[in-house]
Formats: C-alpha cells, structure tokens, sequence
C-alpha cells in the first residue's frame, strides 16, 4: 500500500509536467519568396608542404522578400567573414581537409542587441575529389557549429530553452566541374543538404506530436547552384553563379510572462544572382 501512494504521488506531480509540452496554439507557417544579389570576394594562400589559407567576404542584399504576400523590400540582408585553412597530403591528392571561423551578421535583426544580428559559426570537414579527362568531381562533408551570445528564454515548466547554445549541422556538398581546354572556363554545378544533427528539444516534441513532421532531425537546408569560373590570369578569376536555396526551420518563442509556447514552421525560396572574385598566390 505504501509504495502504491508513493507512485501515484509522483504522477500526480508529473502531470503538470506533462501538460506544459501542450502548446498553446496550433503552430503557425510561413512562406517567403525573395531575390538576392551576392559580391564575393577570395584570397588564398598555398604553401608546398600541402597546406594553404583562405580568406573571404561575403556580402548578400535582398532585391524583394514576401512573406505571406508582404514585401519587406531591398535591404542588407548579411554579410559572412571566413578566415580558413586546409591541408592536402601530397600521397594523399584526392583527400582535403579544412577547418576555420565565419563571422556572421545580419541586417534583417534589432541593431540595438549585437546579440541578435551576430553570430560565430565554426566548421570543419573533409572533401574528396576526381578528375577524369575534362571533367572534375567532389564530394565535401563538413560539420558545422552556429554559436548564439547573450540571454536565452526558458519555458521553466519543463526546463529547455528556446534556442540552443550551439546549432549543430552537417552539410553535404557534390560538385561537377568541366575544365575547357581551350578556353579560360569552367562551367560547374553543385548542390548541397543541411541536416540538422541536434534539434532544439521543444522542436523534437513538436515533431513526435505531428505526425505529418516525423523525425527529430530534419533536412534544414536544400541548396543548387549553376555557375562559370573564368580564368582572367594565372592569379585572377571570376565567378558569376546562380543559387536557387530551399529553406525549412521551425522557430520556437517562449513567452516569458505567460511561459507559453509558440512554434512557427518557416519555408523559405530564395533565388540569388552574383559574382565572386578569386586571388591566389
């Protein structure tokens, strides 16, 4: 009798517990469709012993965004400052591995918390690459971190946090280059998948309540892109690309007062036009 009220007491105390993952309201979605153009700009370094230094900005300005059929209109949308480097094996030729630290800024959060439009992102990964004849092939696994800063909001009654400390990604690049012979060109297409690897906890209960978002991992992002490369000299070249980027995120808002929870599922289309200059010596 005793241990029977000793576990019907502690599901009595569980059950606000297990209340508090109800949402509040049915999750919300967005669609938006926007244009970008994109000003890249490359430097790197190679030494003989196989190693070499990679630095780059990256700047993006939205032409048009409708959200929901509201234009936001043309603005700064972010900018990424990449400091990298890489070590390719001299018997090990098809293998390349890289490791490095991106600044990240957005123009499209509140100016008055760097909070909100910074973040640091570092990555590491592997690229394995074959030619054949004319025709260039590579595959590029690279893990990468997204570092939030400041405060984050937690819904007390269950103890997670809205967003985590640290996004955990994989991205998965293949690439399919042709190197002209008699022209200084080289026209390639690649695409790549950006799986999440630890999904906020509050998103993972989201997704084992619907059954039409299964799985606590998701594929976040889906990324293609056409482009040439044209060589000017043997230090210089031009980049000029398409980049069509498919975007899936869920976005949890823990209101502080009520400690309610809000998720809203966010699919984006975003089609960019650009250009990216290379230096290396």
């Amino acid at each position: 009798m005793k241990r029977l009220l000793i576990i019907g007491c502690c599901l009595l105390a569980a059950t606000p517990l297990l209340r508090a993952w109800d949402w509040t309201e049915t999750p919300t979605a967005t669609t938006t469709h926007s244009m970008q153009m994109r000003v890249e700009a490359d430097f790197n370094k190679k030494w003989h012993n196989g190693l070499a230094l990679h630095m780059s900005e990256d700047l993006r300005f939205d032409m048009f965004a409708f959200t929901d059929g509201v234009n936001s209109g043309a603005s700064f949308s972010k900018s990424y400052t990449s400091l990298s480097l890489s070590y390719k094996h001299p018997r090990f030729k098809y293998l390349k591995a890289d490791a490095g630290y991106t600044l990240k800024i957005s123009g499209t959060k509140d100016w008055a918390d760097v909070n909100k439009w910074m973040r640091h992102r570092v990555f590491f990964g592997v690229t394995g690459s074959y030619r054949y004849e004319q025709w260039s092939f590579s595959l590029r696994e690279r893990f990468m971190t997204e570092i939030r800063m400041g405060d984050i909001d937690r819904h007390l009654a269950t103890g997670y946090y809205e967003h985590n400390r640290a996004d955990w990604y994989l991205r998965s690049k293949l690439e399919v280059a042709y190197h002209a012979m008699s022209k200084p060109l080289k026209p390639y297409v690649w695409c790549e998948l950006v799986n999440t690897l630890n999904a906020n906890p509050l998103q993972q209960k989201y997704a084992d309540n619907n059954p039409a978002n299964p799985g606590h991992q998701y594929i976040r992002r889906v990324r293609t892109s056409v482009g040439v490369v044209w060589r000017l000299d043997a230090r210089n070249t031009l980049d000029f690309f398409y980049r069509f980027n498919y975007g899936y995120d869920r976005d949890v808002t823990v209101k502080a007062n009520s400690q309610k929870l809000y998720l809203t599922e966010e699919t984006v289309y975003q089609h960019a036009v650009g250009v990216a200059y290379n230096f290396g010596w």
